[in-house]
């Protein structure tokens, strides 16, 4: 089972350093709170411009759900349809957050919302308790390996605070996310209408001890992962200048050095990085996430798409992938399917080889697919990296996104 706290994480840079960013998605079924929780964070931590204010205000009283309810068409449904994405920050943390749908027509949108959160709110309302579209959401963060997941267990006013019931939906999410692999998860009462511990701590449920939402937001590590991971440069442009080439791009993973060895996939050539700009100035080394520009020892032939890699840890180079899938189109997904796979900075042409199931992916459902690229690609697993195991199949017909897809270890079947 996962560990489920309710101790506040220690902060992981001291008061002097710059607040650093984290990125968050929300997620739950339709009238679970989760645009009353965000318009209750932006409210009640002062995020809020007083035009805004004023522009969702009925009677003097702030309309909360509609600081991210922004298109027309949710505001006269009372629904949220798209992925609303908004910043704001606090003296200890920057953060970009994204509100996405709670209908199950609109699970692509939480995948895309997700897709790159460190951590996601999956709101439950403490009178219906664990539902099915919360085991849907469960399973995306886990699909998308989301370092960490909050249940937040909302209109605890309308549950008369008591703590039994919050016990007893922690409990029962608890051993849902065991099933999936979620490691931990941080459970929080809460009444996004109330304010009841959003930004200050509740008074009417003294039983609970943890840290408010915004406290654990700001407090939470922000994951590490591209530290961790060997370095991953893909190549987006080469610049000339004169008889010098340089290769500038975005590091997607680990730290790069001048007197690295280097491979250049998916040639294969081996060479020796020596010097690193920054700006334009030699810096000596890159780290990711920062963009620059790498000069290497030999004139080989590098371009758009190529991956640059430690030499003695290099990723997998392959023409047949594995991998879990969201199909994001009205269009369905069949064998024989020919597309275009967008890897990092590399386009190739593919074609779906197998749909595990009921042999075909309809919009909005979850299934694992094997594709054939009609060039080598290099890839790492989507466990290893978010960044270098994820991918888009695009129709090569009108460009239209199909799938989006996180790539499993080789031998995972489908």
């Amino acid at each position: 089972m996962p560990h489920l706290t309710q101790d506040r994480a220690v902060a992981g840079t001291g008061p002097a350093a710059e607040p650093d960013l984290l990125r968050w998605a929300t997620a739950g079924s339709v009238d679970d709170g989760k645009s009353t929780l965000v318009g209750r964070l932006l409210h009640d931590s002062k995020s809020v411009l007083a035009d805004q204010l004023e522009s969702v205000s009925r009677q003097g009283t702030p309309d909360l759900a509609l600081l991210t309810d922004g298109l027309r068409a949710e505001r006269e449904q009372g629904i949220t349809i798209d992925v609303a994405y908004r910043y704001f920050a606090t003296p200890r943390r920057r953060f970009i957050l994204a509100d996405t749908p709670g209908h199950v027509q609109y699970t692509r949108n939480m995948v895309t919302g997700a897709s790159t959160a460190e951590l996601t709110v999956i709101l439950v309302d403490a009178r219906k308790g664990v539902v099915e579209q919360t085991r849907r959401h469960a399973a995306v963060a886990a699909l998308l390996r989301v370092p960490h997941v909050v249940l937040a267990v909302n209109k605890m006013d309308l549950a008369g605070y008591a703590e039994p019931v919050f016990a007893e939906i922690a409990a029962e999410f608890g051993r849902l996310a065991a099933g999936l692999g979620i490691p931990h998860v941080t459970a929080i009462p809460i009444s996004a209408l109330a304010g009841d511990n959003v930004v200050e701590p509740s008074t009417r449920m003294d039983w609970y001890g943890g840290p408010t939402v915004l406290a654990h937001l700001e407090t939470v590590p922000v994951a590490e992962e591209t530290a961790r991971t060997p370095a991953r440069f893909p190549v987006q442009y080469v610049i000339r200048s004169g008889d010098v080439r340089l290769y500038a791009g975005q590091l997607a993973a680990g730290t790069l050095r001048a007197g690295d060895r280097v491979t250049v996939l998916p040639s294969g050539r081996t060479t020796t990085v020596t010097g690193v700009d920054l700006l334009g100035a030699d810096a000596g080394r890159i780290t990711a996430p920062q963009s620059g520009a790498l000069r290497l020892a030999d004139d080989l032939d590098v371009s758009r798409g190529d991956l640059i890699a430690p030499a003695d840890a290099p990723p997998t180079v392959a023409r047949r992938i594995t991998a879990a899938v969201c199909h994001l189109h009205e269009k369905p997904l069949r064998p024989g399917d020919h597309v275009l796979l967008r890897h990092t900075t590399r386009t190739v042409r593919a074609v779906v080889h197998r749909v595990a199931g009921a042999g075909h992916l309809d919009l909005n459902d979850i299934g694992r697919i094997e594709l054939r690229t009609a060039e080598p690609l290099a890839f790492d697993a989507y466990e290893d990296s978010r960044r270098t195991g994820s991918f888009l199949l695009i129709d090569p017909a009108d460009g239209a996104t199909l799938t989006a897809g996180m790539i499993g270890p080789s031998d995972a079947p489908v």
